[in-house]
């Protein structure tokens, strides 16, 4: 299926296909298995209708009268590859270019990211099973869980690290994103009865894949700590990991009591006799 949309003043183009910024973006994120710019038109391949918004510059102008063709229909010969065979020597590169050896801290740190994540998607799943509500605050969570990556992907103090790409992947600068997890935070244990004793991680399904997205939170935390430490991360995105644990307990412990689940408590275990 082909759609057209034309480009309005500064090259940005917008149409009732969704939002992303960028078409080398929109290509790296395989919303488009092809991409082609010409002096008068963009076309895009996509594997399906995704809203695209595109914003870029041509021949160092922005071009003010140009049309768009995204066409759905993705042949199997242009598909993206998962598999570069770039790393197989046991480096990788960071946003900025830089190859280094993946078990580099930066690799720790971004890995240990991405492990919250996919324990979040597993969450969400049977969050959803018991309708508790917590599932588009995850999910709104592994999206900037993703910006947490792109800051810590390009190193603040690094030589080839221009200033177009520090502003692209600063991370919560005004700190409203700590904000908004302490409000969650708030709303979520007003409802809960007082902590008056140490819980073990209990309660559920979903409760208990969240303590362990909590413990990973707090891994991840320690790994970004000596690059904050460095000024190769912004001190912004410790600060998101630590409030996001902090989170994560909460919600584990909503979830039991939406559940009806009883949480186990620490008790003081006596020796064999």
């Amino acid at each position: 299926m082909l759609h057209r949309a034309p480009i309005g003043r500064r090259g940005f183009i917008s149409g009732a296909f969704g939002a992303e910024r960028g078409a080398q973006s929109v290509a790296n994120r395989n919303l488009c298995s092809s991409y082609l710019l010409r002096s008068d038109r963009f076309t895009c391949k996509t594997p399906s209708p995704h809203h695209v918004a595109i914003a870029f510059p041509a021949r160092r102008k922005f071009i003010s009268q140009m049309s768009v063709e995204i066409n759905t229909a993705t042949p199997a010969s242009r598909r993206f590859k998962v598999y570069t065979r770039t790393g197989d020597k046991g480096s990788s590169s960071l946003y900025t270019g830089e190859r280094r050896p993946k078990d580099d801290a930066i690799f720790e740190a971004l890995g240990t990211v991405d492990e919250i994540s996919s324990s979040l998607g597993l969450a969400m799943e049977y969050c959803e099973e018991t309708s508790n509500g917590l599932t588009s605050k995850l999910e709104r969570i592994q999206c900037l869980l993703q910006d947490v990556n792109s800051n810590i992907a390009t190193p603040r103090k690094s030589d080839k690290t221009t200033s177009d790409r520090l502003a692209k992947t600063t991370f919560d600068p005004d700190g409203l994103l700590v904000v908004e997890l302490e409000q969650w935070i708030d709303q979520l244990d007003s409802s809960l009865p007082p902590l008056k004793n140490f819980i073990l991680p209990s309660g559920g399904k979903a409760a208990g894949v969240l303590h362990i997205a909590r413990t990973i939170a707090r891994r991840a935390e320690r790994r970004v700590v000596p690059l904050v430490e460095e000024e190769m991360a912004d001190r912004s995105t410790q600060k998101y990991l630590n409030r996001l644990s902090d989170f994560l307990f909460i919600a584990a412990r909503f979830a039991a009591h939406h559940e009806g689940k009883p949480e186990k408590i620490y008790r003081k275990i006596e020796k064999p006799e």
